[in-house]
């Protein structure tokens, strides 16, 4: 009903106004009185807690809490109470499958808890100074030292916790490029991160690395891992399984065929978006964040 009734008050707004005020109404409303979260076990070991923010993903067991992602800071509290709810405690390890504030805002507090942080190099590079998101317009300052990764990988690494082997996999200029996926191979659970949007159009950070064709490429990884048995957190949306998968990467090469034919006929995204070329993509795709028209926008210069 949010997204409804602001696409209802701004529907004549431009690209860039529109992302830059969802943003800034996303982001004003996260405080400690507003959190609601939702945890959902997958396996004996292995759970999703979802709500504002990105899906995390935890492993407890006896070698401690491994966590996913941690939301927002002011989740926190929130957050660690879920972790005592299902038998985990303030995490031995977190893992941030890229640099957004709502996959790392908890670092600080975590890290001052005594929880390590890991991530891929360019992450803890870009969380190290002040970054802007033009999509957004939105600036984020260089986080404390406490916040940063104090492990950072150039390609993958692997946990050996909780009676499972954890497999940590960069993903080059997805979804920007510090992305990483974490598959738990003795559970058959994967966390996308933010490659996967299950169900609606994903943000991509074209001003941090990230790029369509990339993320195509990216999903195509992710299938290579999974097979249909497979339970899989995206980094938005729903629980998912591998058909879904196969469904978002046909949207995405479907997108990309289209809009590249735009771009080499030297259409401006003015002409592209008034063209309708991903009309056939709107009922399904078009339930989150971006409209079709707004995605084009956000996409079609990077292309």
């Amino acid at each position: 009903m949010f997204l409804n009734i602001l696409r209802t008050l701004i529907s004549s707004y431009s690209v860039r106004s529109l992302c830059a005020l969802t943003f800034l109404l996303i982001t004003s409303f996260v405080d400690a009185s507003d959190v609601k979260l939702s945890t959902q076990k997958m396996t004996n070991t292995i759970y999703m807690i979802s709500g504002k923010g990105g899906n995390i993903g935890v492993s407890v067991g006896s070698d401690g809490t491994f966590l996913i992602d941690d939301k927002y800071a002011p989740m926190t509290d929130a957050i660690l109470s879920e972790l005592k709810s299902i038998g985990g405690d303030v995490p031995k390890f977190v893992i941030n499958t890229h640099w957004h504030g709502d996959h790392t805002g908890g670092n600080k507090n975590l890290g001052e808890k005594g929880s390590i942080i890991v991530a891929h190099d360019n992450v803890r590079k870009r969380l190290s100074k002040d970054n802007f998101i033009a999509a957004f317009l939105s600036r984020t300052p260089a986080q404390p030292k406490i916040a940063l990764p104090v492990i950072s990988f150039a390609k993958g690494l692997t946990f050996h916790l909780n009676d499972d082997t954890i497999s940590v996999q960069h993903i080059p200029s997805s979804h920007t490029d510090g992305d990483s996926i974490i598959y738990f191979k003795n559970d058959n659970v994967l966390h996308t991160g933010d490659l996967f949007f299950n169900g609606f159009y994903p943000f991509i950070d074209t001003d941090h690395g990230g790029s369509l064709p990339g993320l195509i490429k990216g999903i195509d990884t992710l299938l290579n891992i999974v097979d249909d048995k497979t339970k899989i957190i995206p980094g938005h949306g729903p629980i998912a399984t591998k058909a879904q998968l196969i469904d978002y990467r046909s949207m995405l090469k479907s997108a990309y065929k289209q809009l590249s034919k735009l771009k080499k006929e030297g259409k401006t995204v003015e002409q592209a978006i008034a063209s309708k070329p991903l009309k056939a993509l709107d009922k399904q795709w078009s339930r989150g964040l971006f409209t079709t028209d707004k995605w084009i926008g956000l996409i079609y210069g990077s292309l």
